[in-house]
């Protein structure tokens, strides 16, 4: 019995499916293929200028805008939470690749110019 080069390969991806080893791709798995580069989004819907750093490069953008990452380094960003007040409350996330993020007046707090970074969901 011979086994046509087709044959054989449906054979082997049949095996391999079987052991479980044939799997949607995971994101941790994508940025290492990828190089580990990060790419996402980061947008102002606030009425302030908003100073942030992601992965050490330091970035301001001013409200309705946005900025689109790609980087190598993590995709860590800081900010400070405080709008309203000199010094710094320091708020920090590891961003995730291909998402979408918004800075946004936070609601959940009294303090009128206290922000947070939200994920925007699709």
């Amino acid at each position: 019995m011979t086994m046509t080069l087709e044959k054989a390969q449906l054979n082997n991806q049949s095996i391999l499916q079987d052991f479980g080893l044939v799997e949607e791709i995971d994101e941790q798995v994508a940025e290492i293929i990828s190089g580990g580069y990060e790419r996402f989004t980061v947008r102002n819907r606030t009425r302030y200028n908003i100073n942030y750093i992601v992965d050490g490069k330091r970035v301001s953008l001013e409200p309705g805008q946005g900025h689109r990452w790609t980087t190598e380094r993590g995709g860590i960003i800081r900010f400070d939470r405080d709008a309203g007040r000199n010094g710094e409350q320091r708020k920090l996330y590891n961003l995730s690749n291909g998402e979408r993020y918004e800075f946004q007046e936070d609601r959940r707090t009294p303090y009128q110019y206290d922000i947070d970074l939200y994920r925007i969901r699709r």
